[in-house]
């Protein structure tokens, strides 16, 4: 099993890469929650819910600034268009709070390092 705390031993490119991979496979986790919850396909994304979750991975295998931001929402570059901006904010909001029931060390994970980027940006705007 691999843990996706485990960053002790590895290169400054790998932890990137694996940083990158988490947020993909968190965003996708968030997406299928929202689709089997709203959409009612069970374990299958619909044509829409694909079509989001495959710009979301786009969006984050490009994102030039993966090196010193937490997430997208913590991002001051906000790559996506209006349109796919709306839905994943809706996914968010809707998946976001649910997470903890279904992938708790995940949520606690992501939720702890929000709130730590949120503090360091607000450091970093107060200078």
């Amino acid at each position: 099993m691999r843990t996706i705390f485990c960053n002790f031993n590895r290169s400054k490119k790998d932890k990137l890469e694996l940083k990158r991979e988490n947020e993909k496979k968190m965003v996708s986790e968030m997406i299928l929650l929202y689709c089997k919850k709203n959409h009612h396909n069970g374990s299958v994304l619909c044509d829409e819910c694909v079509q989001l979750n495959d710009y979301a991975i786009t969006r984050i295998d490009n994102c030039p600034s993966m090196e010193t931001k937490s997430f997208c929402s913590n991002c001051k570059i906000h790559c996506y268009k209006k349109d796919m901006r709306e839905k994943i904010q809706k996914v968010m909001r809707f998946s976001g709070p649910r997470m903890i029931f279904y992938h708790p060390v995940k949520a606690i994970h992501h939720l702890i390092a929000t709130k730590k980027e949120k503090k360091n940006m607000e450091k970093e705007n107060e200078n």
